[in-house]
């Protein structure tokens, strides 16, 4: 990876954060997005530790459009973006509208990396070769995605938001890897695994409780990590798409995250409701 830049949100805990160490080990250049200073200083000296080139730390809040669009134009001053890791998202706990009106969960786990990714497009297709890696779950089997309540005005749950969100995950890779067919940027999703991070500690404290309970059972931030890593640095998967991978391996998701109809759909939704038009 020497030589190439990551852009890695969520970088300043868990999964994103051991990725981060791990592609900066691998020689490439990481940028580090998150919203706390302090986890995000703590993680860029984690990162520099092991780097032999500089990384850098970007701050934003995702759930808010107006900081992903000033995220992006600051990334769009890099040199290059050779890999774009979508990882940031949450699981809440009660129903939370953002400051764009949209649902809290579906706002920072899809409508962020959907605007995000394309505002970056210019700079991934004009480097040749890059990915695009973005992290879903196998929680997406229990989503009951409604295209006419993405924001979830009815029937809301907390584990539905988020199964929602990452089945919108994998159709937006879909979706994103069939539009990029004619260039050389590549589009997958995959699923970390059961991790033991701080996620899930904006839940609900049954939620809480069940993360407690589980911990030991649980993998490691750094084997949470491994797919993402794989799927961002390995020449097993260059010139790969619109793949769905579990522990290294691809593998088939729900049927409705196969919907190809479906996908074309969630993407104008979500270019109508991000007003980030990708083509």
């Amino acid at each position: 990876m020497s030589g190439r830049t990551c852009v890695v949100t969520g970088a300043t805990s868990g999964i994103g954060r051991a990725a981060s160490v791990a592609l900066a080990r691998l020689g490439a250049t990481v940028v580090l997005v998150g919203r706390d200073p302090g986890r995000g200083a703590a993680a860029l000296a984690e990162v520099a530790a092991v780097a032999t080139s500089e990384p850098a730390l970007e701050l934003a809040d995702l759930s808010v459009l107006d900081q992903v669009r000033d995220l992006a134009s600051r990334l769009l001053a890099l040199p290059a973006i050779d890999v774009l890791v979508n990882n940031a998202g949450l699981v809440g706990g009660t129903r939370q509208v953002t400051a764009d009106g949209f649902e809290h969960t579906m706002a920072v786990n899809h409508l962020a990396p959907f605007a995000l990714t394309g505002l970056l497009l210019p700079k991934l297709t004009a480097g040749g070769q890059a990915r695009v890696v973005t992290v879903s779950s196998a929680a997406h089997r229990g989503a009951r995605l409604s295209l006419d309540d993405v924001n979830l005005e009815h029937g809301y749950s907390a584990m539905r938001a988020y199964a929602n969100s990452k089945l919108a995950n994998i159709l937006f890779t879909r979706e994103l890897a069939r539009r990029l067919s004619d260039s050389a940027v590549t589009a997958n999703c995959l699923h970390p695994g059961t991790v033991r991070t701080r996620f899930g500690q904006s839940g609900s404290s049954w939620m809480r409780a069940g993360l407690r309970l589980g911990a030991p059972l649980m993998r490691s931030p750094e084997s949470g990590a491994s797919t993402l890593v794989y799927l961002a640095s390995a020449p097993a998967v260059s010139g790969r798409s619109g793949g769905y991978y579990v522990s290294g391996k691809l593998r088939e998701p729900s049927r409705a995250a196969r919907d190809d109809q479906a996908a074309r759909r969630l993407w104008e939704l979500s270019a109508r409701l991000t007003g980030v038009g990708v083509d």
